[in-house]
Formats: C-alpha cells, sequence, structure tokens
C-alpha cells in the first residue's frame, strides 16, 4: 500500500481543477454575472470578488509546478493524475479566459483568448478520439505552453481590477500593453505546440 502523502499531488491537481471553477464564479459574479443576485452587490463586493477569483488564480496556477514536482520527486506519477492534470489546466485557464472577457473593454484580445480557447478543445478532442490507438504525452513545449498561459491570463486579470489595487492610472497603459502582448505570445506559442500534436497523431497514423 502506498504511503498516504503520495496522494497530496493528485489531492492538489483536484484542487486546481475545483478552484478554476470557483474562480471563474467569482470573475462572473463579479461583472453581473449572477442574475438577481448581482443587483445587491456594492461596487465594493465587486471589487472583493474579483480581487478573491484572482488570488485564487494565482495559488490554483501555482499548484500546477507543484503537484508534478511532488508526484516526480516521491515518484507518485499515476495514471489517474497524468489525466486530471491537463483536465485541471484547461479548466482553470479556459475559467480565466472567459473571466477576462466578461470583465468588458478586452476587443485587442478577442482573438487570441478565442484561439488559445480553439486550441486547447481541439487537441483534446484528438487524445479523446485516438486514446487507445496513438500516444500523445504532454510535451515540455507543452507545458512552458502552460505556464506563459497561466502568467499572460494572470497579467489580464491584474490589469482589469487595476483601481482596485489602487495604484496609479499612469501605469496602466505600459501594463496593459505588455499584458496584451503576452496573451498574444501565449495565443501563437498555443497554436504552434497544437499543431505538433496533430502533425505527432499524424504521423502515428500513417505508421499504423
Amino acid at each position: 500500500m502506498a504511503p498516504a502523502y503520495k496522494a497530496i499531488p493528485n489531492i492538489l491537481t483536484s484542487l486546481r481543477l475545483a478552484a478554476g471553477i470557483v474562480m471563474f464564479l467569482l470573475l462572473a459574479g463579479a461583472t453581473s454575472g449572477f442574475p438577481f443576485v448581482s443587483a445587491w452587490l456594492s461596487p465594493d463586493d465587486q471589487f472583493a470578488m474579483y480581487r478573491t477569483g484572482f488570488w485564487i488564480f494565482v495559488i490554483a496556477a501555482s499548484t500546477d509546478w507543484i503537484d508534478g514536482y511532488l508526484a516526480r520527486r516521491w515518484n507518485a506519477t499515476t495514471r489517474w493524475g497524468a489525466i486530471l492534470d491537463p483536465i485541471a489546466d484547461k479548466i482553470l485557464v479556459t475559467g480565466a479566459v472567459l473571466g477576462v472577457l466578461t470583465s468588458g473593454s478586452v476587443q485587442q484580445i478577442i482573438i487570441p483568448c478565442g484561439l488559445i480557447l480553439f486550441r486547447e478543445f481541439a487537441v483534446s478532442a484528438l487524445r479523446e478520439t485516438m486514446a487507445g490507438r496513438i500516444n500523445l504525452p504532454v510535451t515540455l513545449a507543452a507545458k512552458w505552453k502552460t505556464t506563459l498561459q497561466m502568467v499572460a491570463l494572470g497579467c489580464q486579470l491584474f490589469a482589469r481590477n487595476w483601481d482596485g489595487w489602487g495604484l496609479p492610472f499612469d501605469y496602466l497603459p505600459a501594463f496593459q500593453l505588455f499584458s496584451d502582448a503576452l496573451i498574444w505570445l501565449a495565443a501563437i506559442v498555443t497554436l504552434w505546440t497544437g499543431w505538433q500534436y496533430f502533425s505527432a497523431a499524424q504521423k502515428q497514423m500513417r505508421d499504423l
């Protein structure tokens, strides 16, 4: 029987999945996403919900590295963990993208956000369709892609609540430009890694 501590990586992954859903609900609620309830929220309540959603995202995103590190260090990698980890990442990224889009004034990043979502759903569909026929392990580039996505989305969420942090508006345009550049870069890397997966799948199918 495996020691109890070896279950910690999978527990962290499961918590990250749940955190992605809670984070999205908070971000959506902060931007009047809850019918009837939102009408009773004051601006301070909305800022508090948004900040809470942001910090949940930051903490959950940090576990993406921690759970993998612990699983390798403790030799606690499992089939369930390998399945759950990319799902948790996709839930967290998708929730953050939708949270950013609900905040408004995001015309300049609608395209990269959409491309990120399209790629994630396409690769998930590829894995599901080809399950048992081909092997598509998570690549190092894909892991860095996820990190870049989370950093870019974290910056976007931070910028969307700039006045809630009490920061001077003089710095907001420069930070917003930096955040927008990051999300475009994340979209490009995301598409590139998606092409790698489809290319690998096509090659394996030819070799069958």
